[in-house]
């Protein structure tokens, strides 16, 4: 680890190691490594409950990934984030392949996205938080839907599909699946803080048809309004808690060394609150797959998955303050975050 260090908060960063398979705490004033937690196989995604101290866990796959995977998992790790410890594990099927994680906090309610089975399509399963039961399932009308955001108001739901031509577009309230936005097929995903627009990336990583970049669509409208430039693809966007947009862009060489091509440092672009235009390019870790911020919106932390490391970047400075390491098993490392405040007396 590189680190600048910063004054002790309490507050931790938790980390997804794809084929650690772990989940690793650090402190997110002085990066210091606190401690990593055993998972099931190939977790991926993390979502904080600040109301119940909780850190939910997705595994997605028993091994490989999406595309080329040795059969789909169906668990939903439950964590103690202040003791570190395993407290639940949530059995989803016959539902399987969890991906996105969104939590309405006024109405209790975690989201969960979902891939296709023999007899659904892809959509979002509802589990209650206070109780940890699952209370409903959502069709998404894509065989692979994979992030989720919903309005602050909790009334309306997002979910970009991996390869489907469309953003599935829910109403919470009624759970139903209403319509559908035509993009390529997407990944990242944000909304912005007034429930305005929804920011998602498209195409899909591996689409060579289409333009990249982030789409922005009004959401009274459900049309694209504008599209934020990219020079490669974009996998993880983030919104701020200042409405800075966060994308992690991936960056390739000339030749080719598998499927994606040879693998470069990705960067993590910021476009600025209001305007949307690009305001700073920054370096980060290889393949950036997961960003978040802390609550104050200061500081970003980017997942790179092939290098396995967090990428921890000073916002207003537009500087790297540490490179946190992020232990493996295999190619797959570093995936989901989630940021834990301190508890409050």
């Amino acid at each position: 680890m590189t680190s600048t260090a910063r004054r002790t908060t309490g507050d931790q960063l938790a980390v997804v190691s794809q084929t650690g398979p772990t989940v690793t705490f650090f402190d997110a004033a002085t990066h210091e490594r606190l401690d990593v937690l055993p998972m099931p196989a190939q977790p991926h995604e993390l979502c904080f409950d600040p109301d119940h101290r909780l850190l939910y866990c997705a595994s997605t796959y028993r091994s490989g990934f999406y595309g080329a995977h040795q059969g789909r998992a169906h668990e939903l790790t439950v964590i103690d984030a202040d003791t570190r410890t395993v407290v639940d594990t949530l059995d989803l099927s016959p539902d399987h392949a969890p991906h996105g994680l969104a939590l309405d906090r006024a109405r209790a309610r975690l989201y969960v996205t979902v891939e296709a089975t023999e007899n659904e399509p892809g959509g979002i399963v509802v589990i209650d938080t206070p109780t940890r039961t699952r209370v409903g399932r959502i069709p998404a009308m894509a065989p692979g839907p994979h992030w989720f955001a919903l309005t602050p108001d909790g009334t309306r739901g997002y979910t970009t599909n991996k390869e489907a031509p469309f953003l599935s577009t829910i109403d919470l309230e009624r759970g139903e699946f209403t319509g559908r936005i035509e993009i390529p097929g997407s990944e990242g995903l944000a909304v912005s803080r007034d429930g305005r627009y929804v920011y998602a990336a498209a195409p899909k990583v591996d689409n060579a048809d289409a333009q990249p970049g982030i789409r922005v669509i009004d959401t009274r409208t459900a049309t694209v309004v504008r599209t934020l430039p990219a020079r490669g693809p974009v996998m993880p966007v983030h919104v701020t808690a200042t409405g800075a947009v966060l994308a992690g862009e991936i960056r390739t060489g000339a030749t080719t060394d598998g499927p994606l091509g040879r693998q470069l440092p990705g960067v993590l672009t910021v476009f600025a609150p209001d305007t949307l235009e690009p305001a700073a390019d920054i370096p980060v870790g290889v393949f950036p797959l997961t960003i978040t911020s802390s609550p104050d919106g200061s500081t970003a932390y980017v997942s790179g998955n092939l290098s396995s490391t967090v990428t921890v970047v000073d916002l207003p400075s537009r500087t790297v303050l540490a490179t946190l390491e992020v232990d493996r098993q295999d190619v797959s490392g570093a995936h989901g975050l989630a940021y834990i405040p301190a508890p409050t007396a």
